[in-house]
């Protein structure tokens, strides 16, 4: 990789370690529910950011399901207003994800993915580094964990976290980043889902948190539906017949 791709993956590194931060950050503020709900919005940041990537027109469609997940989001305003704080978090973490995806969707038409992966969690490494020493220099004597959490810790690094990212990295080599967000919106079905069955009482929601949480999902549903028609109509080319040739 040449340097200044190397550079722009650190770079890259570096927003994907705030999105961290503001994700984990905003389960501590509410919890996993809402969190995971409040970052389904990322679609709709990167169905404005990719056409201003991609230098391409932005798709009435694409605005439209934007709206759904602007409406679904109202809905979990709504009804949760004790955790909003939260809800914002959420949002920031989404809209951090929205811009390195749309950011991967061109470096991947030159890079390979494992090598940008490398490069871009190394970048996220250094920077909550910084982040640490800077705002919690005096927990550093303490820190301390235990065999539990080193498992659970190296679970998520490399199982849900490292490999995950690859794969993510590697599916735009086919699919745009709008399309990528919109998959990555099934992350509320899972969590949630598995967030009752671990946590009980303390994940159960009002009716209007899982009415809007629905409308999000939808989003995603009727995006494969729109691209389905429109790709047999010969309104959508590959996304792969985009890609240049890898320096």
């Amino acid at each position: 990789m040449q340097r200044k791709g190397v550079l722009q993956t650190i770079g890259v590194g570096f927003i994907i370690a705030a999105h961290w931060i503001s994700f984990f950050e905003a389960i501590k503020q509410s919890n996993v529910s809402i969190a995971l709900a409040a970052t389904a919005t990322g679609s709709l940041f990167t169905a404005l950011l990719e056409p201003i990537f991609f230098k391409r027109k932005l798709h009435l469609y694409e605005l439209l399901l934007g709206s759904i997940v602007i409406l679904g989001l109202y809905f979990i305003f709504q009804f949760e207003t004790d955790n909003s704080i939260g809800i914002w978090l959420g949002v920031l973490a989404a809209f951090l994800a929205s811009i390195f995806t749309v950011i991967n969707g061109q470096l991947i038409k030159k890079y390979d993915s494992t090598r940008i992966s490398l490069y871009e969690l190394g970048g996220g490494v250094i920077a909550i580094s910084i982040y640490f020493l800077i705002f919690s220099p005096s927990s550093l004597p303490n820190f301390q964990l235990s065999t539990s959490d080193w498992i659970w810790m190296l679970t998520l690094a490399i199982l849900c976290t490292a490999f995950a990212f690859v794969a993510s990295v590697k599916v735009m080599e086919e699919l745009t980043p709008f399309t990528v967000s919109l998959s990555i919106n099934l992350e509320p079905v899972y969590g949630i889902l598995l967030a009752l069955l671990i946590f009980g009482e303390s994940e159960k929601m009002s009716s209007g948190f899982y009415i809007g949480t629905s409308l999000v999902l939808c989003s995603l549903f009727l995006n494969v539906w729109i691209k389905k028609r429109l790709r047999k109509k010969g309104y959508l080319i590959n996304f792969s017949s985009l890609k240049e040739n890898r320096k």
